[in-house]
């Protein structure tokens, strides 16, 4: 993982693709967003079931708006969060630490998993992943090459 602390950010654009290799999604499209704070995922399915005395997720993601399959997903459940959304709407979402890669680095961040059906992008990346990073220029747009093939880590 790169170290922030070491690294000067890396300018990006307002939207990107990603790859969250330990969730086994090679590309996913972002709006990179300093005015979130948290990140979100969009799931077409999510259910919490017990594994070894943990709560873990089990969901189903759609990589693209017409992406040919759905890539079935299992995460320890990090906890749950009241998220305030640009309506003002107050709602309790789940969180998981995902390794995110991005402009080739790598590294973790919380993401809570809601539906984004009716967003543009499948993914918000907020400023709590940004941090240190990452700047945001948003006059520019997809300035990374797309994420290799091989960058999942999933079956």
């Amino acid at each position: 993982m790169t170290d922030p602390a070491t690294s000067s950010p890396c300018v990006l654009g307002w939207r990107e693709r990603l790859a969250l290799p330990q969730l086994g999604i090679a590309q996913l499209k972002a709006k990179l967003d300093t005015g979130a704070r948290s990140s979100a995922l969009h799931v077409e399915t999510l259910e919490s079931f017990l594994r070894d005395g943990a709560i873990w997720l089990r969901f189903t993601v759609r990589p693209g708006r017409h992406a040919p399959g759905i890539v079935c997903c299992e995460a320890r459940a990090l906890d749950r969060r009241t998220v305030t959304d640009t309506g003002g709407r107050r709602t309790e979402r789940w969180f998981i630490r995902s390794e995110i890669l991005l402009a080739g680095r790598r590294f973790e961040a919380d993401i809570n998993l809601t539906d984004r059906r009716h967003m543009l992008f499948p993914m918000l990346l907020g400023r709590s992943a940004l941090h240190g990073r990452f700047a945001v220029d948003p006059a520019r747009a997809y300035t990374q090459p797309r994420p290799p093939q091989a960058a999942t880590d999933h079956p």
